[in-house]
């Protein structure tokens, strides 16, 4: 693989694996971190932390770094950053793959109400409470979205973050902050705690956070699912073993 550098867009534990993946095959690739999360997990190999400066800065990077190759493999709703990658893929004329992990489906006994953006996760919780007294909401759709409930008033929210919002949320709500993964017992504990009503969660997919699926299905609570965005530019891949392959296929 002399003469390849591939730029990792990161964040998620899919891009960890692959870091560590093309580590061990000695492929030359850099991770790059947003550095929106405090003491993030780190993979292994070089690391950059911090934005692009839009479109024309993330194609001047990949110029003067010599890069041959972009795997985008960050969290599912990092709309902007995708977007900003193909474009500047394009630019260059670079190879780009998207790494996603596979999106939650839902199972027989789950109660999913999808909607398509966070207003529509707002609307639906504000049309639950128009019905039902003392609505009571665990949020876990992360910091950046808070704002998105701040206008509804009549439910009570359990928000998790991992860190402080970055946004006023909420006026009637309780933050615990925590990282996961979590487990069945755990979620379930939780919830029956603060009696939770309904779930509001973005489909990100994976393993990490999946158990509050498991524990709304056994509690039969419903789940407020926010629908992941379209996915953009190059061909797409679920694991890091299958974006490691598609890597390594680029010196054949």
């Amino acid at each position: 693989m002399n003469g390849h550098r591939v730029l990792i867009l990161g964040g998620t534990a899919e891009a960890r694996s692959l870091a560590a993946l093309l580590h061990d095959a000695g492929i030359d690739a850099v991770s790059s971190l947003a550095g929106r999360v405090k003491n993030p997990a780190l993979p292994v190999g070089e690391v950059r932390v911090g934005g692009f400066g839009g479109v024309d800065g993330l194609v001047s990077w990949l110029r003067a770094n010599e890069c041959t190759a972009v795997v985008d493999a960050t969290h599912p709703f990092a709309r902007v950053i995708s977007a900003n990658a193909a474009q500047a893929a394009a630019v260059v004329e670079l190879p780009l793959l998207t790494l996603r992990r596979a999106a939650w489906e839902a199972r027989p006994g789950d109660t999913w109400i999808e909607v398509d953006d966070m207003g529509g996760a707002a609307r639906a919780v504000a049309e639950m409470a128009a019905v039902r007294d003392d609505l009571r909401v665990f949020l876990t759709t992360g910091r950046q979205d808070v704002d998105a409930f701040k206008a509804v008033d009549d439910a009570w929210f359990l928000i998790r973050l991992v860190d402080p919002p970055e946004r006023e949320g909420p006026r009637h709500s309780t933050t615990i902050r925590s990282r996961g993964p979590y487990t069945l017992d755990g979620e379930l504990a939780l919830m029956r705690e603060h009696g939770i009503d309904v779930i509001v969660t973005k489909n990100s997919g994976g393993q990490l956070v999946r158990a509050k699926l498991d524990a709304a299905q056994e509690l039969s609570l419903p789940v407020i699912m926010v629908r992941r965005p379209s996915t953009v530019g190059g061909p797409r891949v679920h694991t890091a073993a299958e974006a490691a392959h598609w890597v390594a296929g680029l010196a054949e």
